[in-house]
Parts: structure tokens; C-alpha cells; sequence
């Protein structure tokens, strides 16, 4: 795999294959030994990705096992009370939230190891044989500063959709199936509100209090359907309820299923910026700034109105996680430069993304 340099104007011109990718306190890093450390990087991601998946599927056997003891107790015998089922909704609502907050760990892995398979090892073998103009700037985001890339509510929803609407659907069943028939099947609408009651509490109460509960559940469950910014799940082409996506959109909530398919995974844009740097040694930052950080630079010629002095003010087009590295390029050649660093709305062309007629 190639590497390019960037040119005054932006451009970047080839290097001979032999050159190194990376360099580092004498150490050069060619490309081969580059292409073995992200495939080892790789298989890091991967065993970690299945830490987390097992992690999930361990969560799932606890509420599984802990319904199967609570409802084969409860319903074992007439004098044990339908209160281990309450208590036990409880407790895999619990469990639920674990799980939840463990698959959103489990999709920051699955989220970098898209990454590398969409933009570098796919890139391999399909045209144009070179990875994403932005891909390994996204990993590099993601590895300096680890964010989730879904919500808590689309974890919550994707989980209970997935595993414990079944569970939470069983335990009602069961609970209600206790008051029925033990210790004799009711033989009126008051003799079931009455097996209901719990101490002072009516019965009616009680059931007001299980369906407003499940209900909830039920509401996060299916109501955040419309959200998809998981990627470590194969999600369906089309919406599996069109009319959540519509009004998740309509709430301006991002539904990547009406995007165009392709092949990136879904995840946070990174934040682009531009850079204007005042000094008076122009020549040697532009110079490091392309060496180090293969951006290209662009010299605009300004004068100050106060000292009257013209000078080059150099422009540079970069990425959030390029900043730090450019102000320490600039300090080292010039402490007293002036650098101005401004976001961008959007940023288009080589090394950025690429320009599209609309």
C-alpha cells in the first residue's frame, strides 16, 4: 500500500513504495510492518467484540434462569404468594439495564472493527483498490476519545425487542395465571380483584400498577424502534415499522435506514476545521505541516495594517484529531505564531469527502 505526500497546492503527490508509513524517534515503520500492526489491531477488536457478546448472551441467561425458578416456584404450590413473580419483573428489569449498557460497550468494538472491514480490507479487493479517504481518521477518533455511537434508549429498545419482551410477556402471563387458579380457580371478577390485594393495597390498584409498568417497558421497547445507529447488528434494508421511522423523523431524530446503503457503518461525523497561521517563518511550518501531518497547505498573501508588515498566512483544511498535533508543529518553528482555528460546515475534495454534483 502506497503512501502520498501532500503538495503546496493541496495535492498529493506519489512516493516510492519503499518509504515508510510511519516514523517515530528514528524508528520507520514501512508498509508491510503497517499492514501487520492493523491486522493484529484487528484481531484485538474482534476478541474484544466477542468479550462483550458473551458478556451479553450471560446477562440474558441470568433473567432466563432467575423467571424459570420465580414462576416454577410461585406456581408450585397454592400457599407460595404471586410476590416472588412482582419481584422477579423487577429484578429482569434490572438485568435489562445491565444488559443495555453493555451493548453499547459492545458496539463501540463492533463500530471500529466495521471500520476496518468497510474501508480497509474490503478496499483491497474492490475498486478503487484504496481505503476511505476518512477511515483511519475515524478510527483514530475513536481510540483518542471513546464515545458510544448509539444512545442509551436505542440500546434499551434493541435489547428488549431482541430478548425480554418474551420474558416480560411470560411473567405477566404467569402472574395473572397464579391469582386465577390458586388455591381454586376464581369464580368472579371480586374474587380475582381480591387474590390481587396485597396487604392494604386493592387489587385493582395493583393491576393498574402492572400494566402501567409493562406498558412503559413496552413503550421504550417498540418506541425507539425508528432508531439505527447500531452497527454491530445486521439490520434490515427496509424499516421494520414505518410508522415509528416516520415519526422518529419528524422528532429530527437521525434514521440512518432512509440514507442511501452503502458500505460505511454508521457512526458520529468527525468535526472539521480550518486553520489560519500567522508567523514569520511560514516556509518551515508549511514545510512540517506537509511532512508530518500530510496535509496540504495554501499560502495567502496578507499585510498587517497596524506594523504594515506583509507576510504569508497559511490556510490548512484538518480534522479535529489533527489539531493538537498542528499547534504543536506551529510552536515548535514559531512560539510567538498566530493560529486561528475555526470549524467548518463542510469540508470537500482529496482527503476529505469527496465533491459531488448535487
Amino acid at each position: 500500500m502506497e503512501k502520498t505526500d501532500a503538495s503546496p497546492n493541496g495535492q498529493h503527490d506519489e512516493q516510492p513504495a519503499h518509504e515508510p508509513v510511519w516514523t517515530f524517534r528514528g524508528y520507520a515503520m514501512k508498509p508491510g510492518e503497517f499492514n501487520t500492526a492493523m491486522v493484529h489491531y484487528y484481531r484485538a477488536e474482534i476478541q474484544r467484540s466477542n468479550v462483550w457478546r458473551q458478556r451479553l448472551d450471560t446477562t440474558t441467561n441470568w433473567a432466563v434462569f432467575a423467571s424459570s425458578a420465580a414462576i416454577s416456584f410461585s406456581l408450585s404450590a397454592p400457599e407460595h404468594h404471586y410476590g416472588v413473580i412482582i419481584l422477579n419483573t423487577l429484578l429482569v428489569t434490572l438485568f435489562l439495564w445491565i444488559e443495555a449498557r453493555r451493548y453499547r460497550y459492545y458496539e463501540l468494538s463492533a463500530y471500529r472493527t466495521r471500520l476496518m472491514e468497510t474501508d480497509f480490507f474490503a478496499a483491497m479487493i474492490s475498486p478503487p483498490f484504496a481505503p476511505h479517504p476518512d477511515w483511519a481518521e475515524s478510527v483514530a477518533a475513536t481510540l483518542r476519545k471513546p464515545e458510544f455511537p448509539i444512545s442509551m434508549w436505542e440500546a434499551l429498545g434493541r435489547r428488549f425487542r431482541r430478548n425480554y419482551v418474551w420474558l416480560f410477556l411470560v411473567l405477566g402471563f404467569a402472574w395473572l395465571l397464579k391469582c386465577f387458579i390458586h388455591p381454586a380457580p376464581a369464580m368472579s371478577w371480586p374474587e380475582f380483584m381480591m387474590r390481587l390485594s396485597i396487604g392494604m393495597i386493592p387489587g385493582w390498584a395493583i393491576l393498574a400498577a402492572g400494566f402501567i409498568y409493562n406498558g412503559l417497558l413496552f413503550l421504550i421497547g417498540f418506541g425507539t424502534a425508528g432508531l439505527k445507529q447500531a452497527s454491530g447488528e445486521v439490520l434490515p434494508e427496509t424499516n421494520e415499522y414505518p410508522v415509528l421511522s416516520a415519526l422518529w423523523h419528524k422528532m429530527e431524530v437521525k434514521d440512518e435506514s432512509e440514507a442511501p446503503q452503502t458500505a460505511r457503518p454508521r457512526g458520529r461525523k468527525r468535526r472539521q476545521l480550518l486553520c489560519l497561521i500567522i508567523s514569520n517563518q511560514p516556509q518551515k511550518i508549511a514545510e512540517r505541516i506537509m511532512r508530518e501531518l500530510k496535509r496540504g497547505v495554501t499560502a495567502l498573501h496578507g499585510a498587517g495594517m497596524h506594523s504594515h508588515h506583509e507576510r504569508e498566512v497559511l490556510l490548512v483544511a484538518m480534522t479535529i484529531s489533527e489539531a493538537d498535533s498542528l499547534k504543536s508543529t506551529v510552536k515548535a518553528e514559531d512560539p510567538e505564531a498566530f493560529v486561528i482555528v475555526m470549524p467548518a460546515q463542510e469540508i470537500m475534495g482529496r482527503g476529505f469527502q469527496p465533491l459531488k454534483n448535487k
